[in-house]
């Protein structure tokens, strides 16, 4: 089956993170959407069931564009570290806690990476993009982005566990380089031109 293309319109991001929506909200930029948040609609958050990024990211896009009527984009991504086996991964938001607080969810990672006895820093992050109309058709696409651990976390720039992943080929961290460049090679960026490339139009014949 041909890929399904977005031909402008309203697009709702579904995601209740508002370090994620910015994120997404910039890189939609040029495709002259209507970009508005699920938050912003008050949508409920679905309960993440899925057991891969792809389900998960299928399941928060489904419900946004069920319950809105219009296409819904989502993301689901997380922390990879190779010591850990990938987690937290999936769970990456719930080693957050409730109150998803990622200062506590980096210092877990932390202790439980001391607690592995392995001196393995390599990590990734991934990300999972999900496309989904109301009529239920899904167009996925996973990306990542690898590197290694740091401790302590540095920088504010970014959110959730940015601070503390330095991507292979440079030495800031996510939390401490500037958006422009967190875009250029980001898990988030690189599953976003995957999609882009499948299902958009900007009047360019890019998508």
């Amino acid at each position: 089956m041909a890929p399904r293309t977005l031909t402008g319109g309203t697009l709702v991001v579904a995601s209740h993170n508002p370090g994620k929506v910015r994120e997404i909200g910039e890189l939609l930029e040029p495709f002259g959407l209507e970009v508005i948040s699920a938050g912003e609609l008050g949508l409920p958050e679905p309960e993440e069931t899925g057991t891969t990024f792809i389900a998960n990211a299928e399941l928060k896009a489904l419900a946004a564009a069920t319950a809105s009527g219009k296409p819904a984009l989502a993301d689901d991504s997380g922390f990879c570290v190779a010591a850990l086996d990938g987690d937290p991964g999936i769970y990456s938001a719930r080693w957050a806690g409730p109150s998803k607080d990622f200062s506590v969810a980096m210092e877990l990672v932390n202790a439980k990476m001391i607690e592995s006895g392995s001196d393995d820093t390599r990590a990734w992050f991934t990300c999972a993009l999900t496309l989904a109309w109301p009529d239920g058709h899904c167009e996925s696409v996973e990306g990542y982005v690898h590197g290694h651990a740091v401790w302590p976390p540095r920088g504010d720039k970014g959110f959730g566990y940015d601070p503390m992943f330095v991507p292979d080929g440079d030495t800031r961290t996510f939390g401490e380089g500037e958006g422009e460049w967190k875009h250029s090679i980001s898990h988030r960026a690189e599953a976003f031109n995957q999609l882009v490339a499948r299902c958009f139009d900007d009047g360019s014949g890019r998508g």
